[in-house]
């Protein structure tokens, strides 16, 4: 690894994933955190599935950074770090690594901590003037990042991930992401808007089967960290937009009658019983100002492209 990055473990996955993994089959109606789908794998899968022609948030949202380069860069001003949440491969960073203003450090957050340092070394590379800080992290709880409290931050939060969360849980997310920030510090986010469920369910059911590969490789993570016995080919891939809800919901479907084992835990399985792994909440643009302005943030402004199919948006952090 270059001595350009250096690397920070915040995270101890075993102990944490077997008692939420426990927690969420025992319920009446099964669930897993999503968070789970980003073993190596997982992330290499995800990647994929940002190219395949359905999905349109990736291709949008990169071009909305694109276009608005100068003017994103300009409204944010002079930031000292930029931390990114869920970094990936750091493909959507590269834009405002490219424009903002006086940046001297760059603080990747990610769970999967082989993807996340291998991408932090190529990212390195390109930029040798930029400290790199790369924490393996769980962002969606509270967490302490090696990085000075004095100094102006903004927080990137690509991809409308905030729509893994329920809107509940995304208002504790922004104000404990409120706390990471002083008076003035930045928060760029990507949210996915509302819009025909046709063009939301073939993002989710792409014809190559990617995104099948994405939601089941879950039940392979858990068999390799957990000791667990699932067999994938006994599950199937259930994705549809909910309209009620305004999301988009993830299930894998039981194909049989089946009991699984999860570190010595027996789960029973009836045929078409499902575990519900992911919620994408889309939100007009009214909405999500209306979450961030009563959750620890000021909503300064947004980008969208022509179709209105998807939102950036930049939020300052308040304490009023």
């Amino acid at each position: 690894m270059s001595s350009q990055v250096k690397s920070y473990d915040l995270y101890t996955m075993q102990q944490k994933m077997l008692e939420e993994v426990i927690a969420g089959l025992s319920k009446p109606k099964k669930t897993l955190h999503a968070k789970y789908f980003y073993d190596q794998t997982g992330s290499e899968l995800f990647e994929q599935i940002t190219q395949q022609p359905e999905y349109y948030p990736t291709r949008t949202e990169l071009t909305i950074l694109m276009t608005h380069q100068t003017a994103i860069a300009d409204r944010i001003g002079p930031v000292h770090t930029l931390i990114e949440y869920g970094s990936g491969s750091s493909r959507k960073i590269k834009s405002l690594l490219n424009s903002l203003h006086q940046l001297e450090e760059y603080v990747p957050i990610d769970i999967s901590k082989d993807y996340l340092l291998l991408a932090a070394t190529e990212l390195a590379k390109d930029y040798p003037n930029l400290k790199i800080k790369a924490v393996c992290g769980d962002y969606s709880t509270p967490i302490t990042l090696p990085v000075d409290p004095l100094l102006k931050k903004v927080i990137f939060f690509p991809g409308s991930t905030i729509g893994n969360f329920d809107p509940d849980e995304a208002g504790r997310f922004l104000q404990n992401s409120a706390q990471l920030l002083k008076d003035g510090d930045g928060f760029l986010v990507g949210v996915d808007t509302k819009k025909e469920p046709e063009l939301l369910n073939l993002a989710y059911n792409d014809g190559a089967g990617v995104t099948k590969a994405f939601n089941l490789n879950i039940l392979k993570h858990i068999n390799t960290v957990l000791a667990g016995t699932f067999d994938p080919s006994c599950f199937e891939h259930v994705a549809f937009y909910n309209e009620e809800e305004g999301r988009i919901e993830m299930h894998i479907k039981s194909q049989i009658d089946q009991t699984v084992q999860v570190s010595g835990h027996a789960f029973t399985f009836k045929e078409g019983e499902t575990i519900h792994t992911e919620n994408s909440y889309k939100y007009s643009i009214e909405e999500f100002q209306l979450l961030a302005n009563t959750n620890g943030f000021r909503s300064v402004t947004y980008w969208t492209d022509p179709n209105g199919h998807f939102s950036v948006h930049y939020l300052e952090k308040t304490s009023t």
